[in-house]
C-alpha cells in the first residue's frame, strides 16, 4: 500500500469512532458537517475560507453551514473587520461536542501507543508534525 492509504486508514478510523460518540452523546451532525465544523476558528471564519479549507465548493460550504445554523451549531455574526462580510462562529451547543471528542481521541491515541508501543508513538507523531511542516498549507 502507498503511504497515503497508510495515513487514511487510520484516520478513518478515529474520524468514524468519533461520529459515532458524537452522535451517541446527542449531537447529531453528519460527517460533511463535522469536518466543516472543526475548520471554524475560535472567533469565526468566512465562509469562503471554510470552503477552501474543506475543500468544497462555496456553495456546498454555504449549504452545510445553513443545515448546522438551523441546528443550532453555528450562527453568522458581522465581520468587525468588514461590514460587508459575515463570520461563521460555533455555538455553545457545538462547543460542548468538543469534550466528547477530545475524550474519544485521547483513548485512540492510548490504544495505539499500547499496540505500538510509547517510542514507536513519539516517532509516529513527530514524523507526522515534521511532514505538516511542508503539507499543511494552513499551518
Amino acid at each position: 500500500m502507498n503511504i497515503g492509504l497508510l495515513l487514511y486508514i487510520p484516520y478513518r478510523e478515529l474520524e468514524n469512532r468519533i461520529m459515532s460518540v458524537i452522535t451517541e452523546a446527542g449531537y447529531d451532525v453528519t460527517l460533511a458537517q463535522a469536518r466543516l465544523l472543526q475548520r471554524i476558528g475560535p472567533d469565526g471564519t468566512r465562509l469562503t475560507e471554510l470552503a477552501e479549507a474543506a475543500q468544497v465548493t462555496k456553495q456546498t460550504a454555504g449549504f452545510l453551514v445553513d443545515q448546522l445554523e438551523k441546528a443550532g451549531y453555528v450562527e453568522r455574526l458581522p465581520d468587525p473587520t468588514d461590514g460587508r462580510a459575515r463570520l461563521v462562529c460555533v455555538t455553545e451547543k457545538a462547543k460542548g461536542a468538543a469534550p466528547v471528542a477530545e475524550a474519544e481521541i485521547a483513548r485512540i491515541e492510548a490504544e495505539w501507543e499500547r499496540h505500538i508501543g510509547k517510542r514507536r508513538m513519539a516517532q509516529l507523531r513527530e514524523a507526522l508534525e515534521k511532514l505538516g511542516e511542508i503539507t499543511d498549507p494552513y499551518r
